[in-house]
């Protein structure tokens, strides 16, 4: 194996590896992430210097946690913290006396209860947003900060910075590596579910840049809904979100056309839908119902709604009053203007585009919706449909001034210029 072969081969390692790694490491050192991050890091440079010349491991993951326990007990043995720390990381590893110990021992059973800790870390309602995506996508996602900078189209620097910030932040209020239980299970969890539909999200409809969609992204997050979906099989709402990006994703190869363009839900060739991740999706919505008995959360009321378009074979036979009415329900649990700007959507395409306007106009003014460009966008199509085409065309200009995404931009300027003639 060539030394770029090894490179390639430390980096998947790492990818896949290093958040139980840091899971692991921050058990150890009592929460501390940023310690435990540092841990792991001195690892993967232990691995790129010692795999091109050693090999590959036989069990990698395995070799980079022993690698980071040495580091660890001499870190420990500098400060004053030593006897206590070297306790926890286990003295019958004899790590001080250049001889590794069994790899295969050096993950251990508590490794899946460790991520779980981590996830609510690096979720923990003291960070701010931002900060808990990034923190997420670096310990969770093993993404590195030009990774995620490149993702959200921000400076490197910008992410580098909310992650120390966010670690520091932690650290000073000194948040518990543990899972929390009873009502404060219930708040964090729900943050944790915010986190990863957020990055969804980001991925699925840019809210910047050139391109329509960032695949990646929807990616990773459904990959940590899964491994969550794992770690918490009682939870219906963790399942209700998996089943909807799933549903969503499988829209993805059908969102935009030849050049990139986005494609609109209605004109969307449904042939192209994923049809393996909508079983999967669906699937996932059915467990949430059986968990819930019947009853709905945010996340799977609006799987719910995106189940109906999976089960619709053409737009025609979507069941617009169901996704009306699954809107209302949503709508009371989590009230919200944009929630009920998607109800006149579906209360328009159920009972016409005058009963819609209704809707949509009930909420206009709402100051969540000010600077919301889908507002003018949705007010726009149901003008067009009403045959108020001046008012149509001034509403789809309106929106396209306020996306800063440029292919969505480009959209709205071409329905602008279709209603206007």
């Amino acid at each position: 194996m060539t030394v770029a072969d090894t490179r390639s081969t430390v980096e998947a390692v790492w990818r896949i590896e290093s958040p139980r790694l840091i899971a692991g490491l921050a058990r150890m050192a009592r929460g501390d992430v940023g310690l435990a991050e540092e841990l792991a890091q001195d690892a993967l440079v232990a691995a790129l210097e010692q795999w091109p010349e050693s090999g590959v491991p036989r069990n990698p993951g395995a070799w980079l946690m022993t690698i980071a326990k040495r580091r660890a007990v001499d870190q420990f043995r500098r400060n004053e913290r030593y006897a206590e720390k070297l306790e926890e990381v286990g003295r019958d590893q004899q790590l001080g006396e250049g001889v590794l110990p069994d790899f295969d021992a050096a993950l251990d059973d508590h490794i899946e209860d460790d991520l779980l800790r981590l996830l609510f870390v690096a979720c923990h309602p003291v960070l701010n947003t931002q900060a808990r995506v990034a923190l997420t996508l670096r310990m969770l996602g093993g993404l590195t900060t030009d990774e995620i900078a490149r993702a959200f189209l921000v400076r490197e620097s910008t992410i580098a910075q909310r992650i120390v910030r966010a670690k520091k932040a932690l650290a000073a209020a000194k948040v518990p590596f543990e899972v929390p239980e009873g009502d404060e299970r219930v708040a964090r969890l729900s943050s944790v579910l915010e986190v990863i539909y957020l990055v969804f999200n980001e991925g699925y409809s840019a809210t910047r840049g050139d391109d329509w969609m960032r695949p990646a992204l929807c990616e990773e997050a459904m990959r940590l809904g899964r491994v969550l979906a794992g770690l918490m099989p009682g939870e219906s709402e963790v399942h209700g979100l998996v089943a909807l990006m799933e549903l969503q994703s499988s829209r993805a190869k059908a969102r935009t056309g030849p050049n990139g363009e986005p494609v609109l839900l209605l004109e969307q060739d449904r042939a192209r839908w994923d049809r393996l991740l909508i079983q999967h999706g669906l699937a996932a919505l059915a467990l949430s119902e059986q968990i819930a008995d019947g009853a709905y959360g945010p996340y799977s009321a609006q799987a719910a709604i995106a189940a109906c378009h999976a089960r619709a074979r053409t737009a025609d036979e979507t069941d617009w009053r169901r996704i009306a009415a699954l809107y209302e329900g949503l709508g009371k649990l989590q009230p919200s203007p944009v929630i009920e700007l998607n109800r006149g959507v579906a209360v328009a395409m159920a009972y016409g585009p005058a009963a819609g306007l209704e809707v949509v106009d009930a909420v206009a003014a709402e100051p969540a919706l000010k600077d919301y460009h889908l507002l003018p966008s949705v007010r726009g199509d149901l003008l067009q449909k009403l045959g108020r085409l001046e008012e149509a065309e001034q509403e789809f200009r309106r929106a396209a001034e306020m996306t800063e995404n440029a292919r969505e931009r480009a959209l709205l300027l071409d329905r602008a210029t279709a209603v206007g003639r």
